[in-house]
C-alpha cells in the first residue's frame, strides 16, 4: 500500500519498507533519528500504525523510502498484518538486552513471510548497542541467525545514532540492486525479442528467385519474343 502525491511526485522510485520487532525494542527511535536525528527517552508505544518518509540518492537515482513503523504490541497484530502488504524491504528488530526479543524473531519472520506479497529484503537489527553492560544476546549469535536465514545483518544504537543510517541504507539499496538487476534482464529480453522480429522479417522479405519467376510469368510480365 504506497501513497504518491501528484503534485510531488519527483521521485525515480518509491520503496515501502516496514519496521518489526517486538515492543519496546526501539522502533519507532530508529525511525525517529533516521528520518528526524531525533531521539525520545520516554517515548510510548506505538498504537497501530505510522510512518516517515525519507530521500536518498542511490547512484543518481531519487529513491524515496516510506518506513512504517509496526505496532509490536499482540493486540494489534490483526490490525498491522495487513500493512505488510506491498512491502519490498523490512527492518526486523530486536533489543540485545532482552534476549526474548530476540527468541522472537522466528515468529516475526514468519510473519513478514505470510503476509506481504514478495520476497521482501530484510535486515536483522540489534538494537540498543550502547547498553553494553546490559547485552544478553552477543553479536556473533546476532550474526549467525541472520546467516541461517539469509538476512543482512547490523547492530545499532538509535541513543547515539551509531548504524542507524547504515541500516536503512543498506535496505534500500539493495532493493535498488534487485530492481536494476530486473530492468536490465527485461531490457535484454526485449533486445532479443526485437532482433528475432527484425530477422523474421528480413527472412519474410527474401524472396526465392524461383518463387520470382513463377509470379512474373503468371502475371505474363517475362519479357515475350
Amino acid at each position: 500500500m504506497a501513497f504518491r502525491s501528484e503534485e510531488t511526485q519527483t521521485e525515480d522510485y518509491l520503496f515501502k519498507i516496514v519496521l518489526i520487532g517486538d515492543s519496546a525494542v526501539g522502533k519507532s527511535n530508529l525511525l525517529a533519528r533516521f528520518a528526524r536525528d531525533e531521539f525520545y527517552p520516554n517515548s510510548k508505544s506505538t498504537i497501530g500504525v505510522e510512518f516517515q518518509t525519507q530521500k536518498l540518492d542511490i547512484n543518481g537515482k531519487e529513491v524515496k523510502a516510506q518506513i512504517w513503523d509496526t505496532a509490536g504490541q499482540e493486540r494489534f497484530r490483526a490490525v498491522t498484518s495487513a500493512y505488510y502488504r506491498g512491502a519490498v524491504g523490512a527492518l526486523l528488530v530486536y533489543d540485545i538486552s532482552r534476549r526474548l526479543t530476540f527468541e522472537n524473531i522466528g515468529r516475526w519472520l514468519n510473519e513478514l513471510q505470510t503476509h506481504s506479497d514478495m520476497n521482501v529484503v530484510t535486515i536483522l537489527v540489534g538494537n540498543k548497542s550502547d547498553l553494553k553492560d546490559a547485552r544478553e544476546v552477543t553479536t556473533a549469535e546476532g550474526k549467525s541467525l541472520a546467516e541461517a536465514q539469509g538476512l543482512f545483518f547490523i547492530e545499532t544504537s538509535a541513543l547515539d545514532s551509531s548504524n542507524v543510517t547504515a541500516a536503512f541504507q543498506t535496505v534500500v539499496k539493495e532493493i535498488y540492486n534487485i530492481l536494476s538487476r530486473k530492468v536490465m534482464q527485461s531490457q535484454e529480453l526485449q533486445k532479443k525479442d526485437s532482433g528475432r522480429l527484425a530477422n523474421g522479417k528480413t527472412v519474410v522479405l527474401q524472396a526465392d528467385e524461383n518463387q520470382e519467376a513463377e509470379t512474373q510469368a503468371k502475371k505474363g510480365g517475362c519479357c515475350s519474343s
